[in-house]
């Protein structure tokens, strides 16, 4: 396996193009979820895990913890563009966290998981808390890859 470049949308399926009501014969077009992760260290308390496609749409944050984070009440918050999409998520000092960050439920946050805008966006994570003394994870994104303007469905049905 190795890494690929793409620009979107993909065609999948066995239906390229509309011949009728009924399912096998009705297009299949869809949009290929795909995920980028980045290290996060608790002596890096900021920094940008990596950039996202213009129009793409999130739909999962998690970490995984190989070392717990250690300290003072530990969080993490995940931000787009500048705007935290995840809580500040508490992390128990001295235990693993490995799962689904909570989401801020902010309008804001959900119009950028649903389309991150027509400009490729940064993602950049904080690590709040006092006295840290360890702590190592991955922080995943996964996305569906879209046009820059958040849609996915290509103006032409023809192959």
């Amino acid at each position: 396996m190795g890494l690929a470049s793409h620009f979107g949308p993909w065609r999948l399926g066995t239906v390229p193009n509309t011949t009728g009501t009924t399912a096998g014969t009705i297009n299949n077009m869809g949009a290929t979820i795909v995920a980028q992760k980045a290290a996060i260290t608790y002596g890096t308390t900021t920094g940008t895990a990596f950039v996202i496609p213009a129009g793409a749409t999130i739909t999962g944050i998690a970490l995984y913890s190989s070392t717990a984070f250690t300290g003072t009440s530990p969080t993490l918050t995940v931000s787009v563009a500048g705007t935290a999409v995840t809580t500040a998520n508490a992390l128990t000092s001295g235990t693993a966290f490995n799962g689904s960050l909570a989401l801020a439920p902010t309008a804001g946050a959900a119009s950028l998981l649903s389309n991150v805008g027509t400009t490729d966006v940064s993602v950049t994570y904080s690590i709040g808390g006092s006295a840290l003394s360890a702590g190592v994870g991955t922080i995943v994104v996964s996305y569906m890859v879209n046009l820059s303007d958040g849609t996915y469905n290509p103006t032409s049905q023809t192959a």
